[in-house]
């Protein structure tokens, strides 16, 4: 009986653009901005993107449009995020009996820790031009830069799959 091999390389392979976004804009501001300078339209996703850390549950709001006629996914996702947690205060001192909120920031992706938002594109077959998308972009006064990510210099990509 031969022997079958299966090359796992081509389930890695990365199928989408980032582009990171430094804006101090609202999530859903942001969105607006986009619909009016891009031909799509995001909208609020319900399901929000869940990454579980050693202090809790966090949680990234994410905007979504699927473009049917190129069969483009388009989404834009939060980066910064905070999780709360309750901590009672130690009996040896003043404040004893207090309950301590201690909020934690997390990241998305904790090596681009100073990016606000990401726009990632999916399903692209090259049609779509990368630098007309952030000239585009440029235009939102709010924005103040804005950059396509390498991927795969990335760590935390795990974190993009939703």
């Amino acid at each position: 009986m031969g022997i079958h091999k299966l090359n796992l390389d081509e389930f890695d392979e990365i199928d989408y653009y980032l582009i990171a976004i430094h804006t101090s804009l609202e999530d859903y501001r942001l969105a607006y901005f986009i619909n009016q300078n891009l031909p799509i339209n995001l909208s609020k996703n319900e399901s929000e993107i869940q990454i579980n850390i050693k202090e809790g549950e966090a949680n990234f709001s994410r905007f979504y449009y699927y473009d049917i006629e190129n069969t483009i996914s388009w989404n834009l996702i939060q980066n910064k995020s905070e999780v709360i947690q309750y901590k009672e205060g130690n009996s040896s001192n003043l404040f004893s009996n207090i309950i301590m909120e201690v909020a934690t920031k997390v990241f998305l992706l904790p090596e681009l820790k100073k990016v606000d938002y990401f726009l990632k594109i999916e399903n692209t077959d090259d049609l779509l031009n990368i630098s007309k998308i952030q000239t585009k972009l440029n235009k939102i006064d709010s924005i103040s830069a804005i950059y396509k990510v390498e991927t795969n210099q990335i760590k935390s990509k795990n974190n993009l799959i939703f």
